[in-house]
């Protein structure tokens, strides 16, 4: 009844024909089989029918019946001591049911097969090829062209596996790979997308790619900006997809000597790369793991609070604050067991003078009265120092005024040079006005003295002298010397 349902869908998939031909041909030839009623293929092979009808036991169960016992315990692995024994004792039992003929003859069956899977290991031994340098070349031109005309990454992934490249060299194709994802203007996700299904048909590109990860991170200081950029982006695409282990994080610490401008550019877009594609929950949820801690004790440093620091700083940097919150608590403790660690040495002091006072009291009056004159010493060689320090500043400071005062003195000469300078230039300014007056007009000279007699006739007049200085009550403000005519 199973079977006849079976084939009454398949006769129904054939009247819609939505299907392919190839799968139509297939169908066709269950049909054909069902019509021989499966002659080909018995139920049971002539060979293995070695029980006679008297001796068959049969037994009918209905799967639908509610007292049916499908004993479980049976499916548990239970451990016999007495294997050996029991192995024994079910040979016997087998050649009572068989007999020695058909248990010889059983073994013969099995023997051309195992020679034919021998045979079959020695042709693929036999494809291994030794590459050299040009068959390496050869490889990866093929691999470049392979890789450059595929559609879809899907199609190049069947190419690669279709070229049987061998055991061993599955390196080149993840060298091969990254190297075209690094020479890209902008990153591809094609790229991140064929690693991920190689990871997935063959774990030994896992292993691969996790190598490559440390190799290229340690020599992440000789790469482009364009190609470090693509490099992180592939890896972080291979991380939160689990193509490779989170483990690999280890070779990374973030600390000040540890770490250049290149490093911190391709950490700073992985882990961007995988907030964006994972979210921060998820993210922190990975990265708080308890079994990868110690491998993330780079990535989140907590050895010394220099190293926290600069990792905190970093992280907040980049949009990631969220995951340094452990950092920041660590930070906290360690400086609350400072605080803590330097109040009990400060009360410790505090006690160890406390009883170094007491014990003093309790001693006789002698050695009281030898503390007194010890302490009136050091008074007194205190006072001395601090006495030679009051006339070493005192000396200083009158050292100071004087300089200050040749320096007014000095910028007082300077400007009595420059204003009898100043009173040469007019006095000979008015002197060259005045002549051509004389050659023109020799008649008006009366006037002009009579004006500038005028002009002069006042009760005192000002000269300005160099030597005003010297009489205190003959001298203005300016320093000039007051003349008064009778």
């Amino acid at each position: 009844a199973g079977v006849n349902a079976i084939f009454e869908r398949f006769k129904g998939i054939l009247h819609e024909g939505e299907i392919d031909r190839r799968v139509q041909y297939s169908i066709e030839n269950l049909f054909a089989v069902r019509k021989t009623k499966f002659a080909e293929h018995p139920g049971v092979i002539p060979e293995l029918d070695l029980v006679e009808e008297d001796d068959v036991i049969t037994h009918n169960v209905n799967l639908d019946d509610e007292d049916l016992d499908p004993e479980d315990n049976l499916n548990v692995f239970k451990f016999d001591p007495f294997y050996e024994k029991t192995e024994e004792e079910w040979n016997e039992i087998k050649l009572e049911i068989l007999g020695e003929e058909n248990v010889i003859r059983l073994k013969t069956l099995h023997k051309p097969e195992e020679e034919m899977e021998e045979e079959e290991n020695e042709e693929e031994e036999e494809r291994i090829l030794d590459l050299t340098e040009e068959d390496r070349k050869n490889l990866r031109r093929t691999l470049y062209l392979v890789i450059m005309n595929s559609l879809d990454f899907e199609e190049c992934a069947h190419k690669i596996m279709k070229m049987r490249i061998g055991e061993g060299h599955e390196d080149e194709v993840s060298h091969m790979l990254i190297e075209c994802c690094m020479e890209e203007r902008t990153y591809l996700r094609f790229y991140g997308l064929l690693a991920q299904r190689l990871c997935m048909i063959n774990e030994v590109y896992q292993q691969h790619f996790f190598r490559l990860f440390i190799d290229e991170f340690t020599i992440i200081h000789r790469q482009e900006t364009n190609r470090l950029r693509n490099q992180s982006k592939f890896f972080a695409h291979l991380l939160f997809t689990d193509s490779i282990d989170w483990k690999v994080l280890q070779c990374i610490r973030i600390t000040q000597d540890k770490t250049t401008s290149s490093s911190r550019i391709f950490i700073k877009i992985l882990f961007q790369e995988l907030s964006e594609h994972m979210g921060l929950e998820k993210l922190w949820a990975r990265l708080s793991e308890p079994d990868l801690q110690e491998y993330f004790s780079g990535v989140f440093p907590k050895d010394h609070p220099r190293n926290t620091r600069f990792a905190i700083n970093f992280f907040t940097s980049i949009g990631l604050g969220a995951l340094t919150e452990d950092m920041r608590k660590h930070l906290d403790e360690i400086s609350s067991k400072l605080m803590t660690e330097k109040k009990v040495l400060e009360e410790e002091d505090s006690d160890s003078s406390s009883d170094d006072s007491s014990e003093n009291g309790e001693g006789s009056s002698s050695d009281s009265v030898s503390s007194k004159s010890s302490r009136e010493e050091k008074q007194v060689k205190s006072k001395k120092p601090k006495e030679k320090q009051t006339s070493d500043s005192e000396e200083k400071i009158t050292k100071q005024l004087k300089e200050v005062r040749l320096q007014y003195d000095d910028a007082d000469k300077n400007q009595k040079k420059g204003r009898s300078r100043e009173r040469e230039r007019e006095r000979d300014r008015d002197r060259e006005r005045e002549r051509p007056n004389k050659k023109a007009s020799p008649t008006p000279e009366k006037n002009t003295r009579n004006e500038t007699s005028k002009r002069y006739n006042k009760k005192s007049c000002l000269l300005y002298t160099s030597d005003a200085a010297d009489d205190l009550l003959c001298v203005d403000l300016g320093g000039r010397r007051i003349i008064k005519k009778k």
